[in-house]
């Protein structure tokens, strides 16, 4: 599954703008499906928090102009990847006791690491994807 959209950078005092944010939700509708689609259900909930922050950190924090989300399936392995294209570092950053954002990559890192997967960016930051051990047969 390869989907790909176009957002407005946003200007450093504002927030994305409302249509852009729902396109997060488009494509966690899409991931859902795709799971569905290769009996994935098992992994649903995780994968679709993967999903939602990876994005979120694109549309709030690279200033790009389009966002690719990749699923794929190979070889016991769901992949994720979230292109922006803008270099940058993504990393895990602790966030203030009152801090209302910031814990999005704190997530990914839990969901991944528990599930025995990695994560990590590469193209200088323009990319980042997690790794994911699809589950044994008992647990699907």
């Amino acid at each position: 599954m390869s989907e790909r959209f176009k957002v407005s950078v946003p200007n450093e005092r504002s927030s994305p703008r409302r249509e852009d944010a729902c396109r997060v939700g488009v494509m966690r509708r899409i991931a859902a499906a795709r799971l569905r689609y290769c009996g994935l259900e098992a992994m649903r909930d995780d994968v679709l928090l993967i999903v939602s922050e990876l994005l979120t950190n694109a549309l709030q924090h690279s200033g790009t102009t389009e966002i690719s989300l990749v699923i794929t399936v190979d070889h016991g392995v769901l992949r994720v990847r979230v292109r922006d294209g803008m270099p940058g570092v993504a990393g895990l950053r602790r966030p203030g006791d009152s801090s209302e954002s910031g814990r999005g990559l704190w997530l990914v890192d839990t969901l991944v690491t528990e599930s025995g997967g990695n994560w990590g960016t590469c193209d200088g930051g323009a990319e980042i994807w997690c790794c994911l051990p699809l589950p044994t047969q008992g647990q699907q």
